[in-house]
């Protein structure tokens, strides 16, 4: 806990509570609606970690707490299978290659970053998502050009920066591929895990992760996952709107603490 704040090192447990607590809420919001990093990364930057640190532990954490929400929408028949073939590989190769890129970076000019992007995330999550849609029948070259474009330019922003990045494959699928949300959200948790994998090799690689501190927030974050899922497939597109609308004054909440810390 070394690398913690000092008044968070020196109260670590109320600091793993707080993370806690944020990890499941991300979880819950990112499986529905995407956008869980944007409560992650300030949450790991108001305990003190330093920015590439707070990265490389949003990377962690969501890693494995999408699988709780894969899983569920496996089960429940919403994963479009030939899409995500095709962009998983991508998705992979542009996250790895962002985190390559913001590890190479000094720390100082990180945070400022950090603090220059979320505006941008925001504005992403905020974007609307909800309009009319047909079922979605892609054609070759939809499938073999914007997929794999569209996979490779979002996952290097998720392992540049990467809060907002689910909402961003959601409205890619959405408008893009003309899918209903729930499927977009679906098949954004795939892609999503593709691009934290491709990040998290190379924040591992760079000495950037705190195991032991993110175990106890992994649980939290698949729990959080699992529900938020579990509850996006039963009430629809309509919790999507509705966690959209949350999960924004959750973000500005945090925040206002980061900048008033």
């Amino acid at each position: 806990m070394e690398l913690l704040g000092a008044y968070w090192a020196e109260h670590w447990i109320f600091a793993i509570i707080l993370l806690g607590t944020i990890a499941f809420i991300a979880g819950f919001v990112d499986s529905i609606a995407g956008g869980g990093g944007l409560f992650l990364v300030p949450g790991f930057l108001l305990v003190g970690l330093p920015p590439q640190v707070a990265l490389g532990q949003e990377k962690l954490v969501s890693t494995l707490g999408t699988l709780a929400a894969i899983r569920n929408f496996l089960v429940n028949s919403k994963m479009v299978w030939k899409v995500a073939l095709v962009g998983v590989p991508f998705s992979l190769l542009g996250a790895y290659l962002g985190a390559n890129l913001i590890v190479s970076i000094p720390q100082e000019t990180v945070g400022k970053i950090i603090l220059t992007l979320i505006p941008f995330g925001i504005l992403i999550f905020l974007t609307p998502k909800d309009r009319p849609v047909q079922e979605h029948v892609l054609s070759h070259g939809m499938l073999f050009t914007v997929v794999p474009l569209t996979c490779l330019v979002i996952g290097f922003y998720d392992g540049f920066f990467g809060p907002g990045t689910g909402s961003m494959f959601i409205i890619a699928f959405h408008y893009l591929l003309k899918m209903d949300l729930v499927s977009s959200s679906a098949n954004s948790k795939t892609f999503n895990f593709a691009s934290n994998i491709g990040a998290l090799v190379a924040f591992v690689i760079a000495g950037k992760v705190i195991y032991l501190l993110a175990l106890p927030l992994v649980a939290c974050n698949i729990l959080g996952n699992h529900l938020g899922s579990a509850l996006a497939i039963r009430k629809g597109n309509d919790v999507v709107r509705k966690a959209l609308v949350f999960s924004m004054l959750c973000l500005f909440a945090s925040l206002g603490v980061k900048y008033l810390a």
